[in-house]
């Protein structure tokens, strides 16, 4: 009885310590923070799992109207003429070379969905190890970064989606009708989840700009004496990564073109406030020499102080 009542009071101590509310600063012990991260990563590898059984499960299985993950993931292959496919006219099928690579397709494609449909799950458990140890201000910006590189990712993901077919079909047409396409599994489904990949990142560009222009790296002006080369560089960029087809050059290339126009106007609105901000607290006119008028004060943890306890208040009273 008294060991479990030891343990008992142990993994209250542990929940205390973890809850904001009895430990506002968020302080803990070395070994309390691998215990910590231990079991954040547990957490975050059973909802990976839980997404990758979901997922494999999925790609052979309609869910209500959702088609199945094959057909999704086949779908912009399915899209090239019958009469370009082999065998010509037949059914829509992936060459399997080798035993068991369908299997590890279907595991590989149910993986990475999985991990899509459950990013919350563990991106939330990213965030609530990270979190303590962040003034309030830095979680406020630390989630709008995750909400909105999210976003990005998944937008630049289904622009390669829906670019996918043309580009196949462009490929396909080489050759002069003499060869049939025929994809091995394999090799299309590492060159759509590459493609997905690599839109996705691609479109975190105006995040990157306007973070660097947040702690004063890219300013305004030197970005836009830039924009002319900064534009050819993504056409550069978008040549290189994508196949050799131009209709997904010309999508990714216009689509970062875009989103650095605009992450370019949202550098000029900021560059704009902090320049009102410093004509109205008079930092303009100091001299080279002359100290700024900073408050020097450190900050807390919180915007609001922790409130006392009762045990506190009361040795205050005696």
């Amino acid at each position: 009885m008294a060991d479990s009542s030891d343990k008992r009071e142990g993994r209250q101590s542990k929940r205390r310590n973890r809850s904001r509310r009895h430990n506002p600063d968020g302080t803990m012990t070395l070994i309390e923070h691998i215990y910590e991260f231990r079991r954040r990563l547990g957490y975050a590898l059973l909802a990976l799992v839980a997404g990758g059984i979901l997922g494999f499960l999925w790609f052979g299985n309609r869910i209500g109207p959702i088609p199945s993950l094959g057909d999704i993931v086949t779908g912009p292959y399915c899209a090239i003429p019958a009469e370009q496919r082999y065998p010509r006219g037949g059914e829509c099928q992936l060459l399997q070379t080798v035993p068991f690579e369908a299997f590890m397709i279907q595991l590989r494609v149910g993986l990475t969905a999985g991990a899509v449909l459950f990013a919350p799950v563990w991106l939330y458990q990213l965030w609530a190890f990270i979190a303590p140890g962040l003034y309030s201000k830095e979680r406020k910006y630390a989630l709008t970064f995750v909400g909105f590189a999210s976003v990005l990712f998944a937008g630049g993901a289904v622009l390669a989606y829906l670019m996918v077919p043309h580009a196949l079909e462009l490929l396909t047409n080489f050759g002069g009708g003499e060869f049939a396409t025929w994809f091995t599994g394999d090799r299309y489904i590492s060159f759509v989840l590459s493609l997905l990949l690599i839109f996705g990142v691609s479109f975190e560009l105006p995040l990157l700009i306007v973070m660097l222009n947040r702690v004063g790296i890219a300013r305004y002006e030197l970005l836009k004496k830039w924009r002319r080369g900064i534009i050819f560089l993504l056409f550069v960029f978008a040549a290189f990564v994508t196949p050799a087809d131009p209709f997904s050059m010309i999508a990714l290339a216009g689509a970062l073109t875009l989103l650095f126009e605009f992450a370019l106007q949202l550098t000029r609105l900021h560059d704009r406030k902090l320049e009102r901000q410093r004509g109205e607290e008079g930092w303009d006119k100091l001299a080279d020499d002359e100290a700024a008028p900073f408050d020097y004060t450190p900050s807390t943890i919180d915007d609001e102080p922790a409130k006392p306890t009762k045990a506190a208040s009361t040795d205050d009273v005696t």
